[in-house]
């Protein structure tokens, strides 16, 4: 056999290689950058975070290029996030990925942003919730009724007390009031996040409990964190995985380059990471890298000055600009002094002109000439014909891989009279492979994996000069590329099965790049339509609207369009401001939308309002869509959520008929308005739209869990079950399902079963507070008194705010013969929910416990008028009555 052959490198690694051998320059900062890996971890002098920072132009990404190369030579893990990312949950998205393509895999980081990416695409549904009514606490051998505590609405959506029906929101007094109560009970702190101006909706409901506000049968508290705060779930995960990673690797480098542009959302996140430890602690040998055009915050960073080392980067000194023109073989002292005259030290440019390796100052006439930018002199220089017309076009398309680029260099519908794109389509087709590494080889060009993108320095003069020699070429080569995106916009539509495309990020970005060309283009109606789709943009999230308000802001330069610059700028200010329900009044106020849209427009915002807790505010919102087009289901179906997180169930329901009678067997209005139904006492009208909703989702988890909770509520406890069991195959960790069926075995007597159901749901979400509520109630009524105390302390310890646990604390604490604590806790449940009949009534035996039976009087009579015929509570009002009358008047006349 013959010798091994040694392993053949990647084009990508050759190209890493080479571009390294002629780095020249920024040797201070590389020398300092080298020295945090000389020094032990504990040394003083080392330094956590690396800053580079400086103009458009300076070099800023081959140099953190560079130490990213400097950081593996020294045995590192490293990952680089740029601009190509929208988010926080993207930026790990992007590292987890660059850590796997080295051979360490955060499996557990990858299932989370797996579960993120499809809790928002299903976003629309979890916001879809209802705060249901909290009962007592189950009281042995009585199942809960519906507007009982203990009882919840939807489907992974903890319990809140309340009546069934209609329940007017209290007043901002009232609520403060209530706040003042827990206050002055020494039970919800006056800083943190409760302190200061309260959400009167959220103290109506017991604060929504914040974790599981968004929607029915979400998988508990990390789901519905994976929606509203994906960072809470995800950077722990990210830590965790980091400081595996680490034990392994000698170091770990995580570089965040176009730090101008992700540094709004990612420095805040950085700085908690770095300087707080609620995420969990950082390995000591993480080295992190931020490049951009502006320096660190110094009100957030200033306190981190000694682990933080500043890179400003500079023009290149003459020193360094003749170090890399030296390096490139640009010897002759006429050309080198002319380049340093015409480029100023810039260092892209002095890169791109080193690059084209002028021989003598014939290659640099009409320097004086504002249109012969070092660019046009590098085409000219260039004596290829294909590479000369290849570079120009490719930098037409915002970013390209293989298909964008024979798009725009192979395309046989190219016009005639563009003689460059002729040449370079001929040239093209014989090598596409090699002129395409050739083109990401660049000093320009940014290589980001599976595309590349032109530095935006030199881009847009590419793009200018091209606009201004012909117009016309220029608008038919946007209009080529436009049709493609179109083109393949449609295949990936057509790929989706009849969901949603806005909620695909593959859709969008296609969706995005062909409005880009047509703008370009100057196709008639194209900013219009562009406009259109940012309203949808919109709907998605404030990064997905932000993408495409940067896109309308960069076409309006390209083309010379000052009506889309301006509405990219005014879009990008609108969304900074007030995110995108600010954009979104932006583009009624003055995108002459029509009628459709408009009430498109409104539904958004309307939604945008109820998920912040502004429910009266949304529903004129709604109001609003609903009388511009009467005929929009997802508007009235979005009306009846708002509706019934302000308790009017009924509205919703009638709201949901609507919908219904618009668009019908719309799975999620059936399931909606099975669950309200159920709130308003009419389970068979409940079951009956729920058997709609499984028969034509069989496979969707929430139509079995939801008829499994109607049945219950007719007391077909066999059939609930049975569809409680079938939604838990559909899904093994749905933690609703597991409590309903919980509720089904204890109608049943299988106690031991119950409590084996609420186990599991506890140790698949141990940061629930509902879920620790429930099997609280559960072992207090197995008379396991201090373990349900327990789990009532834990409930408590993550929502300051539920009446639910104050009151099954309040009752345990009784049981165990500690008045004035169970006395002290009941209190706290009727100052967050005066009308809690279950509370009222215990709290009226404490009453009469502590020998105070005037109080315990008042407490009966009070749970009599909202439960009349209740037999327990006539039992604590007989008893009451009775000692109130045996006890001897007070005398008017001390002795």
């Amino acid at each position: 056999m013959g010798r091994a052959q040694p392993p053949i490198p990647t084009m990508q690694e050759l190209i890493r290689r080479r571009t390294r051998q002629g780095f020249v320059g920024r040797n201070a900062e590389r020398a300092a950058f080298r020295a945090t890996f000389d020094l032990p971890v504990e040394d003083e002098r080392r330094r956590f975070l690396f800053h580079v920072h400086g103009n458009a132009g300076m070099g800023k990404t081959f140099l953190v290029r560079e130490l990213e190369q400097i950081a593996r030579e020294h045995g590192a893990l490293t990952a680089y996030v740029d601009d190509g990312v929208g988010s926080v949950p993207e930026a790990m998205a992007v590292i987890a990925d660059r850590f796997a393509r080295q051979g360490r895999r955060f499996k557990e980081l990858e299932r989370l942003l797996t579960a993120h990416r499809e809790r928002r695409y299903a976003a629309e549904l979890a916001a879809m919730a209802v705060p249901e009514q909290e009962g007592r606490p189950g009281e042995p051998g009585e199942p809960d009724e519906p507007g009982r505590p203990g009882q919840s609405a939807q489907a992974g959506q903890p319990a809140r007390p309340g009546r069934t029906g209609a329940v007017a929101d209290p007043s901002a007094a009232s609520m403060a009031a209530a706040r003042a109560t827990l206050v002055a009970l020494g039970l919800v702190p006056v800083v943190g996040p409760f302190a200061g101006a309260v959400d009167p909706a959220q103290l109506a409901r017991q604060a929504d409990r914040l974790r599981t506000g968004l929607g029915p049968r979400t998988r508990g508290q990390e789901d519905a964190e994976l929606l509203l705060a994906p960072e809470l779930v995800l950077t722990p995960a990210l830590v965790e995985e980091l400081a595996g990673a680490a034990a392994e690797a000698p170091w770990l480098v995580l570089l965040f380059d176009t730090y101008e542009r992700t540094g709004a959302f990612l420095d805040p996140w950085l700085h908690d990471l770095v300087s707080g430890d609620r995420h969990g602690p950082l390995p000591g040998n993480l080295v992190l890298v931020t490049a951009g055009q502006r320096p660190l915050d110094a009100a957030r960073w200033g306190g981190l000055g000694d682990f933080v080392l500043d890179l400003p980067l500079r023009p290149f000194t003459e020193a360094e600009s003749r170090g890399l023109l030296a390096a490139r073989g640009v010897l002759a002292p006429p050309v080198v002094e002319e380049v340093l005259r015409l480029t100023g030290g810039l260092p892209v440019l002095v890169s791109t002109l080193a690059e084209a390796r002028p021989a003598d100052l014939d290659d640099l006439a009409d320097a004086g000439d504002a249109s012969a930018t070092a660019v046009e002199r590098f085409l000219r220089w260039e004596s290829d014909p294909v590479r000369r017309a290849t570079a120009l076009t490719c930098a037409l398309p915002r970013w390209l891989d293989p298909e964008v680029f024979r798009v725009a260099v192979l395309d046989a519908d190219a016009d005639a009279d563009a003689a460059p794109g002729a040449g370079a389509r001929a040239g093209a087709a014989e090598n596409p492979d090699a002129l395409f590494a050739w083109l990401r080889a660049l000093p320009f060009v940014t290589d980001r994996g599976d595309r590349v993108v032109f530095h935006d320095v030199v881009r847009a003069p590419m793009v200018r000069l091209q606009r201004t020699r012909s117009p016309r070429d220029f608008g038919a080569r946007h209009r080529r590329l436009a049709a493609a995106f179109a083109g393949w916009r449609a295949e990936a539509e057509a790929g989706l099965e009849g969901r949603e495309p806005w909620g695909e990020a593959r859709w969008r970005e296609l969706r995005l790049a062909e409005a880009y060309h047509r703008l370009c283009a100057g196709e008639r109606g194209a900013l219009a339509g562009a406009l259109r789709d940012v309203v949808d943009a919109c709907g998605e999230d404030t990064a997905v609207a932000r993408r495409w308000a940067e896109a309308l802001a960069q076409a309006g330069q390209d083309a010379d369009d000052e009506d889309a610059t301006r509405w990219g700028r005014d879009l990008l200010g609108a969304l900074e401001r007030g995110g995108a329900h600010d954009a979104l009044g932006v583009l009624l106020l003055r995108a002459a939308l029509d009628a459709g849209r408009r009430a498109h427009a409104h539904a958004l915002r309307g939604r945008a309002l109820h998920r912040d807790g502004a429910h009266e505010r949304a529903l004129a919102e709604y109001d609003r869509a609903l009388a511009l087009d009467p005929r929009a289901a997802t508007a009235w179906q979005g009306r009846a959520v708002t509706r019934a997180h302000t308790g009017d169930y009924a509205g919703a329901v009638a709201d949901l008929d609507r919908a219904d009678a618009l668009a019908p067997d719309d799975t999620t209005t059936l399931v909606l308005r099975g669950d309200y139904h159920r709130l308003l006492g009419d389970p068979d009208a409940a079951v009956a739209d729920l058997d709609r909703a499984v028969a034509l989702d069989p496979v969707r988890r929430s139509t079995w869990a939801s008829r499994g909770a109607a049945r219950l509520a007719q007391g077909r406890l066999d059939e609930a079950l049975a569809d409680l069991d079938r939604a838990l195959e559909l899904d093994g960790e749905y933690v609703w399902a597991l409590v309903r069926r919980a509720r089904v075995r204890r109608s049943r007597g299988e106690h031991e079963r119950q409590l084996a159901d609420l186990h599991h749901a506890v140790a698949l979400d141990p940061d629930a507070a509902w879920v620790h509520c429930e099997r609280g109630d559960a072992l207090r009524v197995a008379d396991r008194d201090e373990e349900a105390l327990a789990d009532y302390d834990r409930a408590l310890a993550l929502d300051p705010l539920y009446a639910s646990a104050y009151a099954g604390r309040g009752v345990t604490r009784f049981r165990l013969g500690r008045l004035d604590d169970a006395l002290t806790d009941l209190d706290a449940a009727l100052a967050l929910h005066p009308e809690y009949a279950w509370a009222l009534r215990h709290r009226a035996a404490v009453h009469l416990e502590l020998g105070s039976p005037e109080r315990a009087l008042a407490d009966a009579e009070r749970a009599r008028a909202l439960r009349p015929g209740d037999p327990s509570i006539v039992d604590v009002h007989d008893r009451a009555t009775e000692a109130a009358a045996a006890r001897p008047p007070r005398s008017r006349h001390p002795e």
